[in-house]
């Protein structure tokens, strides 16, 4: 029964990263939809203080990850892993074919849309995995832990913080359009995260 359960998550969380990746790389990347959290954070360092992404998203990712690992306990790294492999797998091979709706760039407003979709559904189903893609879902996850609320309200205040700093650089207008995908996507977590799923039973 116990390897039942780990197989099941595991296919879910790989499954989550499969349709996160799919969605950054086919509408996020193409459309330049920002998600806030880390990956605005550091454009943010990038901009104001010239470090590199690949250094600051490298110590963002283990501080977070350390921290969910100290609240979440050992179950958490192992699906993380998981998932962080599931999405990395998924984006490379994204990456060996042209964007699947290349229009999408004349449509901010529907880019943000589909983009949240993508991004809701794919974070959540790896958080009600439970594991995190990425070091945006582990402190997530762990903040919802420690704080006792939900984590659609994490990821909203983190994004929030993140995009309102991102105004001393970015336009009004593609902050707004990243706003939108923003309060879609930490919605639809939450609802995916927490969504009974029932079996019928036949008598």
């Amino acid at each position: 029964m116990k390897h039942a359960v780990i197989c099941k998550r595991s296919a879910t969380a790989l499954l989550g990263s499969v349709v996160l990746a799919f969605g950054l790389y086919n509408i996020h990347a193409l459309s330049g939809i920002s998600e806030g959290g880390q990956l605005g954070l550091t454009l943010l360092l990038r901009h104001w203080f010239h470090i590199s992404p690949a250094l600051s998203g490298l110590v963002i990712n283990i501080v977070c990850y350390a921290l969910g690992f100290r609240t979440l306990g050992k179950p958490f790294l192992f699906y993380s892993a998981v998932s962080a492999l599931g999405f990395s797998l998924t984006y490379r091979i994204c990456e060996c074919f042209p964007p699947v709706w290349p229009q999408l760039a004349n449509f901010p407003l529907v880019a943000a849309l589909l983009g949240a979709v993508f991004v809701g559904v794919g974070c959540g189903l790896c958080v009600r995995a439970g594991g995190a893609p990425s070091g945006d879902d582990a402190l997530a996850m762990s903040l919802s832990r420690i704080w006792k609320i939900k984590i659609e309200y994490v990821y909203m205040i983190s994004d929030f913080a993140v995009l309102a700093l991102s105004l001393t650089y970015i336009p009004l207008h593609k902050i707004g359009y990243s706003l939108l995908s923003v309060i879609l996507s930490s919605i639809l977590v939450g609802f995916v995260q927490r969504v009974q799923i029932t079996k019928k039973t036949v008598s």
